[in-house]
């Protein structure tokens, strides 16, 4: 997909973006996301870059993401939620624009990495289970989350937003709509296969 110059120069301008400690993650991330893919059927080389240039804007001024979301018409839901989701939106809008990025798959999963949405495609779904199980990851539930992924990714991926929505709840902060619709998505399809 990539050859190792253009691998390396993507690795620096992602790099550039972000602090020791995020750069670590986005690492973590695409080694996840490509080994997910491997398991479960998606496109190892299309996990691992939108596993690089998920938080591709993480770490910008939210005065920035959010000038980059009013100009792109992003809903007001948005815009009004959360400031921790924006730069999932923000940077599938700059990696299109800046970094050249075309293929509707990648961008997708990176739009949709944190909040998830209903119908996920599979490469989505890895790139987000692989943001929760990274190996630096380190948060109450995550072991449990990374046993799962290696059987039902659809199973890891409900838990893991249950779990998001659970804590948000218990912080008395909003539930972006689309991760309430995601996980009702996932567990309506499992009920309908007549799972647990």
């Amino acid at each position: 997909m990539y050859g190792l110059v253009d691998r390396e120069a993507l690795l620096a301008k992602v790099r550039a973006q972000m602090h020791d400690k995020r750069y670590r993650h986005t690492l973590g991330v695409a080694e996840s996301a490509r080994r997910l893919a491997e398991r479960f059927g998606a496109d190892p080389d299309k996990a691992e870059l939108a596993g690089y240039l998920h938080d591709y804007c993480k770490c910008w001024p939210v005065e920035k993401m959010r000038d980059i979301l009013v100009r792109h018409d992003m809903p007001r839901e948005l815009l009004e939620g959360e400031k921790e989701l924006w730069h999932a939106f923000a940077g599938a809008i700059v990696i299109q624009t800046e970094l050249g990025v075309s293929d509707p798959e990648i961008l997708q999963a990176v739009r949709y990495h944190t909040t998830g949405r209903p119908g996920m495609s599979l490469l989505e779904k890895v790139v987000c289970v692989a943001d929760y199980i990274e190996p630096n990851r380190d948060f109450p539930g995550v072991e449990m989350i990374r046993a799962l992924a290696e059987q039902d990714l659809d199973e890891a991926l409900a838990c893991a937003l249950g779990g998001t929505i659970q804590h948000l709840i218990e912080k008395r902060k909003t539930v972006y709509p689309l991760t309430l619709l995601a996980y009702n998505d996932l567990v309506s399809r499992r009920d309908a296969q007549g799972g647990v």
